[in-house]
């Protein structure tokens, strides 16, 4: 769905655009028939048409809002080439985060899903799903046999050696540095603050806020355990 199709959508879905009385709402799109649904099981007296092509069941209301937050320019975080949801996937879903970020509680690195694992689950939808253009441009990938070209967002320096598998492991959340990903339709730096003692401040990913986090949690504090 475009940009355009997203705003569409919004302004089918929000409560306070009343139709007038003699308004019918027709839909263009399976996403636009999806949302004059649910604002007829909120208003039954609303007039709306679901031409034939776009009464499906597929995609699901839930699936194209989250598409189009995702894709959200306006949103916190840099635009991704495919609008991935975590809200989606990993809130509603719940999928673990190990199933796409694989090897990450074995390896220094944190694991970024292949197109191949990510068309595992996405080559078994219906076809209706490529109405959302996020799933056409994962499919082009897949196609092409090309890697997405994710935008990285969490970065430490080049001589902070960060340990993913020591973390995991150590039970530390992956909510903990990479923020509430699974309330995030689009992934960006959660901003977090913390104080020391003479009250100065240290924000995330500074080499103060690790030292907080390491010291409250019994972790060295050695030179040597980042910078090596």
């Amino acid at each position: 769905m475009s940009c355009a199709g997203g705003a569409a959508l919004l302004l089918l879905v929000a409560p306070g655009v009343p139709a007038r009385a003699d308004e019918t709402l027709r839909a263009n799109s399976v996403c636009e028939a999806q949302a004059l649904k649910a604002r007829k099981a909120a208003d039954p007296g609303l007039e709306i048409e679901i031409p034939a092509e776009f009464d499906k069941p597929f995609p699901t209301l839930m699936a194209c809002e989250s598409h189009d937050a995702a894709w959200d320019p306006d949103a916190p975080g840099p635009q991704q080439p495919i609008p991935f949801s975590h809200k989606h996937h990993s809130g509603a879903y719940q999928i673990d985060c190990l199933y796409c970020h694989s090897g990450t509680d074995r390896s220094r690195m944190a694991g970024v899903p292949s197109v191949e694992l990510c068309m595992g689950c996405h080559a078994q939808f219906p076809a209706e799903y490529d109405e959302l253009e996020g799933i056409r441009i994962l499919k082009d990938y897949w196609s092409k046999q090309e890697p997405i070209p994710w935008v990285q967002i969490h970065r430490n320096p080049e001589h902070v050696k960060f340990q993913h598998q020591r973390h995991v492991n150590g039970g530390i959340a992956c909510q903990t540095c990479h923020g509430p990903v699974q309330t995030m339709e689009k992934l960006y730096l959660v901003p977090d603050t913390k104080w020391w003692p003479w009250l100065l401040p240290t924000k995330k990913l500074e080499m103060g806020w690790c030292i907080q986090c390491h010291r409250a949690n019994g972790a060295s504090q050695d030179c040597a355990t980042c910078h090596y």
